[in-house]
């Protein structure tokens, strides 16, 4: 049995990942810690759990391993605690806000041997697996553009909690929280990195953090990434659209359906042809308990997390600074 020890309650979906470990037999909460003590000893007291005053003590108990739902801000800081006591770590995106505190992170982990997996949860999804396949047998040719959006109405609506729109936790809104998703998907459709990244930033709210995104990432190829995000929308599904010099392949547009139609065969020259989406592969809370058990490292998830750090942080200087932000700019 993993003894997990939980970092904090302030992200929205940290309640998601407790449910994650109570439903996994092999994981199983055992203490929490929170920046906000009525918040933490209320989540104590609903598992029946201690809850811990001092993250240090917590960390020299007899815990394996901690879920990480910090505020952005905080997520060197209790990383590196972690990673020194040698327990493993499953983490909230981003990883960090930067290059450099994200290479902080990975510094310690490495150095401490400790297993570390992102939540990057879109990169296991069915959807995701059967583009990357077609993608893979080159039914599009030579991809040209990807745009991936994705946005909700929590400032809107008001569902949101109000430090979401805290920059100094945060360090960003809709598109370092809710644009994390279209990001990393937009990278990994484009099978390149980006070169720079141009984002314009939308406050329609009035709130402290953008709540409407665009992020364009430039490559070495000519291909152009669209990111889009935001937090002002009721009926703004989720869409995916690559689109390459042989074909092009639709999600979501509107509804939860995988279409084709390329040059490339002849059963989908004439018309969209509907393809079947397959099951989810096992989730990255799960990847990150098989790793802790088997001692083997979460590769490509870390790689996504890691340079979804990278084009966070250049998107924010490029709204903040009205400018395209090379990524080799990025002080490592």
């Amino acid at each position: 049995m993993i003894r997990i020890g939980k970092i904090s309650y302030w992200h929205v979906h940290a309640w998601d990942y407790t449910k994650q470990a109570q439903e996994h037999p092999d994981a199983q909460i055992v203490a929490v810690w929170d920046e906000n003590p009525e918040r933490g000893k209320k989540a104590a007291e609903q598992q029946g759990v201690p809850f811990f005053e001092s993250l240090d003590e917590m960390l020299q108990s007899d815990i394996d391993a901690v879920i990480v739902d910090a505020p952005t801000s905080m997520h060197r800081e209790v990383m590196l605690k972690a990673a020194a006591a040698g327990k493993h770590i499953f983490t909230e995106k981003v990883v960090a806000a930067t290059l450099q505190e994200v290479n902080d992170i990975m510094n310690a982990v490495n150095e401490n041997e400790v297993k570390l997996t992102v939540s990057l949860p879109r990169l296991n999804d069915g959807y995701t697996l059967a583009i990357r396949e077609l993608l893979q047998e080159g039914l599009l040719g030579t991809v040209t553009l990807v745009r991936v959006r994705l946005s909700h109405n929590g400032a809107t609506a008001g569902w949101l909690p109000e430090h979401f729109y805290g920059l100094e936790e945060t360090r960003g809104g809709a598109l370092i929280d809710l644009g994390c998703h279209p990001m990393y998907l937009t990278r990994l459709f484009l099978g390149e990195e980006a070169v720079d990244v141009h984002a314009n930033f939308g406050y329609i709210t009035g709130k402290e953090v953008e709540d409407n995104a665009v992020a364009t990432l430039s490559t070495a190829t000519g291909a152009v990434g669209i990111v889009e995000a935001g937090f002002v929308n009721n009926f703004s599904p989720f869409t995916i659209e690559i689109h390459g010099t042989d074909g092009t392949i639709l999600y979501g547009t509107p509804d939860s359906k995988l279409l084709i139609r390329s040059t490339k065969k002849e059963e989908y020259k004439e018309a969209w042809v509907e393809l079947p989406v397959p099951a989810n592969r096992a989730s990255a809370f799960e990847q990150w308990i098989s790793h802790i058990q088997e001692n083997t490292v979460a590769e490509e998830n870390i790689a996504y997390a890691v340079e979804l750090t990278k084009l966070m942080e250049a998107s924010n200087r490029s709204a903040k600074e009205h400018r395209a932000i090379r990524l080799d700019e990025l002080q490592a």
